[in-house]
């Protein structure tokens, strides 16, 4: 049959990327517990287009992505499906963003029940055969976590109480494909910055422990970033990061939000 994708176009466009977005797949996610988690992932995968072809081949991105679903996944392994997108479609580069909902089962902190709660995380694998060895794969684990923040100066002037508030920390890191961060660990890092843990399933005397822990350790979405910061800043493996902080204030109909991206020396 012929083949119009292949065919010459004339306008002298390189398209940087043109692929698919919004692909449901289910993916096998290893657990730092040895175990694995299915998860409905949505891929974002696309290629550099070399300006001489009229167009790319989109059903070959479903048959790499339909094999890749059954492998057990850490995530910087993706880079071995993003090469097998670029062998396919004869590409110098590109890009495979998977975004999925991963499941941590959290203990109340007295009663001690589990219940599961729900992180939105995201992998991203970039390859290109442009810059120094180094610069041609990059691999970004991002994800946003839900935490408790208490108000410094609420606490400081009020003869009753604080307001707080749910707060989303959401952060992304890079780091070499031959090291690896746990999300488990990366999430239960990150919620130590905060004043206090968010759990779906809580007791009355649990209840009691989060607002009390939380009131002990006041804490303003400033104070947040920068504690995120200087984790990040002392794990050897991470090379780059991103960090957002946003609070869902609760006496105020906006949002308190800060904002930090740094690349390491290395």
């Amino acid at each position: 049959m012929k083949d119009i994708q292949n065919e010459y176009d004339s306008r002298g466009i390189d398209i940087q990327k043109v692929g698919i977005k919004n692909f449901d797949i289910p993916l096998k996610i290893k657990r730092k517990s040895n175990s694995n988690q299915v998860v409905n992932a949505l891929a974002d995968v696309s290629v550099l287009l070399p300006k001489h072809y009229k167009g790319t081949h989109m059903s070959r991105f479903i048959e790499i992505l339909t094999e890749w679903q059954h492998k057990d996944m850490l995530g910087s392994d993706l880079k071995g499906c993003i090469e097998s997108v670029i062998k396919k479609m004869s590409a110098n580069s590109g890009e495979l963003h998977l975004e999925f909902k991963y499941f941590i089962d959290k203990i109340a902190p007295i009663s001690k029940q589990a219940s599961p709660l729900c992180y939105d995380c995201s992998f991203t694998s970039i390859l290109s055969d442009f810059g120094t060895e180094n610069e041609k794969y990059k691999f970004i684990l991002g994800v946003k976590v839900p935490v408790i923040t208490l108000c410094p100066c609420s606490k400081e002037i009020s003869d009753y109480g604080a307001h707080n508030q749910r707060t989303i920390v959401s952060v992304k890191v890079s780091y070499d494909r031959n090291e690896h961060i746990w999300i488990e660990d990366l999430i239960k890092d990150i919620e130590e910055c905060a004043s206090c843990d968010i759990y779906s399933l809580l007791k009355r005397e649990d209840e009691k422990f989060v607002t009390e822990k939380a009131y002990d350790n006041p804490k303003f979405v400033e104070d947040v970033l920068r504690d995120v910061v200087l984790m990040l800043r002392n794990n050897h493996i991470v090379k780059e990061f991103e960090i957002e902080c946003e609070s869902l204030e609760s006496i105020h109909n906006h949002s308190a939000w800060a904002y930090q991206k740094e690349i390491k020396d290395v």
